[in-house]
């Protein structure tokens, strides 16, 4: 099936499937995966935590009603195997296209989550999973300690995204507009952590 649902959050689903297969292609490249490896990578980035999600809602994963996603993913392929020299040099491309991913999928999973009537709790939790998850599956696969278990502010990002979420539910009920400050928050707190340093404390054991 290849028909696509023009809406807004389905559009966001795409971009996010995009910009995610994206960092993980680009991070595969780096480990020097042939293209069907690279593809792998990218699939189980942009898929992997939806995946999860739906599989927790108990609903059909997304990607298997709409063969369009994982179509996403190869031209995704297609995208760094021809401008790939550029990506390379481009040192920031990865963060930037993995934050963007994060952002759309966690605001992603919280409509999801809130469309099948669970509570909010719930929908923060499973906006996290969307986000997420996809990259801890893509760091397994390319051999690295998942992001979301080093210092940096990643899974963090999603759940203040979802509270500044559910706050924005009380200042207006446009959903769009709720969307976008959520999704520019999720990419602001990942920019902003980066650049200050900004990091949770690290959890020390006995010496």
């Amino acid at each position: 099936m290849l028909a696509f649902d023009w809406t807004f959050e389905s559009v966001l689903e795409f971009i996010g499937t995009f910009a995610f297969a994206i960092s993980g292609i680009r991070l595969a490249s780096a480990k020097q995966f042939d293209w069907f490896g690279a593809y792998v990578v990218g699939v189980a980035t942009a898929i992997g935590g939806g995946t999860i999600r739906d599989v927790l809602l108990d609903v059909t994963p997304f990607w298997m009603t709409n063969s369009i996603y994982l179509l996403c993913s190869g031209f995704a392929l297609l995208w760094v195997i021809v401008f790939g020299k550029y990506l390379i040099h481009m040192n920031n491309t990865f963060f930037y296209f993995d934050s963007i991913g994060l952002a759309l999928f966690a605001v992603v999973g919280i409509e999801k989550t809130l469309s099948l009537g669970y509570e909010m709790w719930v929908a923060i939790l499973m906006g996290t999973i969307t986000g997420a998850a996809g990259g801890v599956i893509r760091d397994i696969f390319i051999n690295e300690i998942p992001l979301i278990f080093r210092k940096e502010i990643y899974a963090m990002a999603c759940v203040i995204g979802g509270i500044i979420y559910w706050l924005m539910t009380f200042v207006t009920e446009e959903t769009v507009i709720i969307q976008l400050v959520t999704g520019i928050s999720v990419v602001l707190i990942r920019l902003l952590s980066v650049k200050y340093k900004i990091c949770l404390p690290t959890l020390k054991g006995d010496d």
